[in-house]
């Protein structure tokens, strides 16, 4: 196959481009482009050879778009606009300005590019900005597919439902065939609460898109709360550990130890919960332990905020969690801190956020990254392994 010229727009720290370079396809990034400029360092850092561009979209000229001669365009754009607890803005907001820049000058290209993917929260499948994308493709002459995923679907123990759309010239069309082997590539997807929806041309079915936040809390956001079913210790429901034990129970998934480093005492003690953070959230705590099939999305306030932004792990499996959790509420401030001290709760590193997001072990982080800066970065990328799935699909 000869080599694709590849334009990554939102680059960030380069999560497409491993997943492009894990897919095995021959490529060369012509331009990564991006604003953020911590994201920018990391990206650099990891692929010094390739041309970043450290400036807005909409800043680029039609001319300098056609210069690049692309066969494929990469993109996540901001997903602020679409996510169930922001303000919902969608095109209206004004960081969709350079998505719907892209979406004029698309059909303004001398050559236009044979494949995109873009990948985006759950909600914008419902959007303005989906219609005006689903638009411009169509008058342009693509076909495509809408996919919801989530990495268990591929063998992977972290939460992350995600918007993808993969694009062809229409040359070269989806066929029956080929939503068969998405179906195929993402079994689990298909069998449990994530499902993929491959649909060619049409809008994704209301009914069949709308996921409960009761069986799977995938979007990145805070879970609702759970309706029906007593609470146990922990405050969760029957239900919600049913749902856990289920999760656990999946031995298609790998278990959390697989992509966990090497801890010495020291870095334990580093990434441990503090005292105020135990009293005020434990019972809130989504807690997994190393054995475990599941863990929460992670998203870019993990290691600062607590609430819904992604599982704490449990350090020390000598003592049984619900011994610990039982009778909390009738002890004393240090009667509980001593408590859920014998836990040894911990956040997990940014480099095993990294891992549970697929990317390989030569991604690194430049020295002057403060742990806050990658939580904050990596909380805003996508599962490479996802996507390097999907990009074997659009070329097979």
């Amino acid at each position: 196959m000869e080599e694709l010229r590849v334009l990554e727009l939102y680059s960030g720290i380069g999560g497409m481009h491993y997943a492009i370079k894990d897919s095995g396809i021959p490529f060369q990034v012509v331009a990564a482009i991006d604003i953020n400029t911590i994201a920018n360092q990391i990206y650099q850092h990891n692929f010094p050879d390739t041309p970043l561009w450290n400036k807005t979209i909409e800043g680029i000229t039609l001319d300098d778009f056609n210069k690049l001669s692309f066969d494929m365009i990469l993109m996540s754009p901001p997903c602020q606009p679409f996510t169930r607890l922001g303000h919902q803005g969608d095109i209206a907001d004004p960081r969709t300005k350079s998505f719907l820049y892209i979406l004029d000058i698309l059909p303004r290209l001398c050559k236009r590019p044979r494949l995109i993917l873009l990948e985006n929260v759950k909600g914008f499948e419902s959007s303005s900005a989906r219609e005006r994308l689903v638009k411009t493709l169509k008058e342009c002459g693509y076909t495509y597919q809408e996919i919801m995923i989530s990495p268990p679907s591929v063998g992977i123990p972290n939460s992350r439902l995600r918007y993808y759309l993969i694009a062809k010239i229409s040359t070269e069309t989806f066929s029956a065939e080929t939503r068969s082997k998405i179906l195929e590539a993402f079994p689990h997807a298909a069998e449990t609460d994530s499902p993929v929806f491959p649909y060619p041309t049409e809008t994704i079915p209301p009914e069949q898109h709308a996921v409960s936040s009761l069986s799977t809390p995938d979007t990145c956001q805070p879970e609702e709360d759970m309706q029906g079913g007593h609470f146990l210790y922990k405050l969760e429901t029957m239900i919600e550990v049913q749902r856990k034990m289920n999760q656990n129970n999946d031995l298609s998934v790998r278990q959390i130890r697989d992509f966990l480093e090497p801890q010495t005492e020291d870095k334990v003690e580093k990434f441990l919960l503090p005292p105020k953070t135990l009293l005020r959230y434990a019972q809130i705590l989504d807690i997994v332990q190393p054995t475990c099939r599941r863990s929460v999305c992670f998203t870019k306030g993990y290691g600062r905020y607590v609430e819904g932004t992604g599982s704490v792990l449990q350090s020390c499996m000598e003592t049984e969690m619900a011994s610990i959790f039982r009778g909390l509420d009738q002890c004393s401030e240090d009667e509980k801190l001593q408590q859920l001290f014998k836990l040894k709760l911990r956040y997990f590193t940014p480099r095993e956020v990294a891992n549970l997001m697929g990317f390989p072990q030569s991604f690194s982080f430049p020295e002057q990254i403060s742990t806050k800066q990658q939580y904050r970065v990596l909380g805003n990328s996508l599962n490479v392994v996802v996507v390097a799935r999907l990009l074997q699909l659009m070329i097979s």
